[in-house]
């Protein structure tokens, strides 16, 4: 069983039976990743958008990219030929920071058998591999979830853990949008107050290839301090990036953080919040 990553050799070999599914995406664009599966993608993948079937709706004030109900996670995931017996591997364009939004919901929905492709499809044609057009189905499934309510934080219990030593906030958003610098997409820039910064990006190197582990979990020890994993609570700007932290994480041996699924974008959008703007720390 394949749980973190996988590599290209190790999928150009997988079994038939194994699900793939390709999450490209552009926050930008959102036609844009299935235009892209349509043109190529590869051999026996099916397609998963991140607004369209790996998010809930959205009302205004719970984030970009909300969390879907395990009854439409399940229903999405038994569309895609997944069962409780399946091993999925996901992929996006590149470092996995979409896929791994599938990878987390996956997991949270009780499966365990899932892993991001190390690389995407950036190395997969960079090595020459076959590639298909068109679209491709599998058979329908039941997917029968058994939800991990504890991998997931919401707003409330952000806001009640603000001021609690025991309890340390990763923003894994590019520093400039942590610090407030900038803020391209949403409401109003800065950070949840406390909160430390990781960019998700560092977990990869130059090819989009995550570190190896024993460098990750030096990485993120050093950002850890004091604390466990299971005493961090993740975000990012919408609940997406913040997953492929708990991925690295996870990979160098430092499972048991929580995502805050509604991140930055609800937070941000009530301005009773508090926000704090700053250097990056650590």
């Amino acid at each position: 069983m394949h749980t973190t990553i996988v590599s290209t050799d190790t999928l150009a070999a997988a079994s038939p039976d194994w699900v793939i599914v390709d999450c490209r995406f552009d926050l930008q664009n959102e036609a844009w990743g299935r235009q892209q599966y349509l043109a190529a993608h590869i051999p026996g993948a099916v397609h998963a958008s991140l607004d369209r079937d790996l998010s809930g709706p959205k009302t205004g004030t719970n984030g970009r990219h909300p969390l879907p109900s395990i009854e439409a996670l399940s229903d999405t995931l038994g569309r895609l030929g997944i069962t409780r017996g399946t091993q999925v591997i996901a992929y996006d364009q590149d470092s996995g920071m979409y896929a791994s939004r599938l990878w987390w919901l996956l997991r949270y929905a009780g499966h365990d058998a899932v892993a991001v492709l190390d690389g995407g499809w950036a190395k997969w044609v960079r090595e020459g591999r076959p590639t298909r057009s068109g679209e491709e189905t599998r058979t329908p499934a039941t997917f029968v979830a058994e939800p991990r309510p504890g991998m997931r934080a919401d707003v409330d219990d952000v806001m009640r853990q603000l001021n609690d030593p025991a309890t340390l906030l990763i923003d894994a958003r590019a520093p400039e949008r942590y610090e407030g610098r900038t803020e391209p997409i949403d409401r109003v820039p800065g950070h949840i107050p406390g909160a430390v910064n990781r960019h998700y990006r560092s977990n990869a190197g130059e090819d989009f290839t995550l570190l190896p582990p024993d460098e990750l979990r030096r990485q993120f020890q050093q950002v850890l301090g004091s604390h466990s994993p299971s005493q961090v609570i993740m975000y990012c700007g919408s609940g997406v990036t913040a997953c492929h932290n708990v991925l690295a994480m996870t990979h160098a041996g430092l499972p048991g953080a929580r995502v805050y699924t509604g991140s930055w974008s609800e937070w941000s959008a009530d301005p009773a919040r508090p926000v704090e703007k700053g250097p990056r720390r650590p």
